[in-house]
């Protein structure tokens, strides 16, 4: 059975166990001392599948965002030049503002 990073990092430690007892490769020897952390490595690196997450960024347009956001650090330099304050303050908010919503679409697959 194939399993994903997700997969096994829902299961248990004795069901990761018990996948590890079915595995003869030189990374999961041991498992039965191995807490759910070093398992879950040793089990990934046995199955040759990716050891974290992947986030996927769906819905909107992030690309324009991250123009936005370079367009906007050009002002705050300008402004950081200029010593405006105020118009530092407003630029430092938008790009924050910007930085979030990127954050907050990026979801977890």
């Amino acid at each position: 059975m194939s399993y994903t990073y997700h997969d096994l990092k829902g299961k248990t430690v004795a069901e990761l166990r018990e996948i590890a007892k079915g595995i003869d490769d030189e990374a999961v020897k041991g498992y039965t001392q191995l807490n759910k952390d070093h398992l879950l490595v040793a089990l990934c690196q046995a199955l040759k599948i990716p050891a974290h997450e992947h986030h996927a960024a769906g819905g909107y347009d992030k690309p324009a965002i991250k123009a936005k956001m370079r367009a906007l650090r050009q002002k705050r330099a300008e402004a950081i030049e200029a010593g405006d304050r105020t118009a530092l303050k407003a630029l430092r908010r938008q790009i924050h503002a910007l930085n979030h919503d990127i954050r907050r679409h990026t979801a977890t697959v």
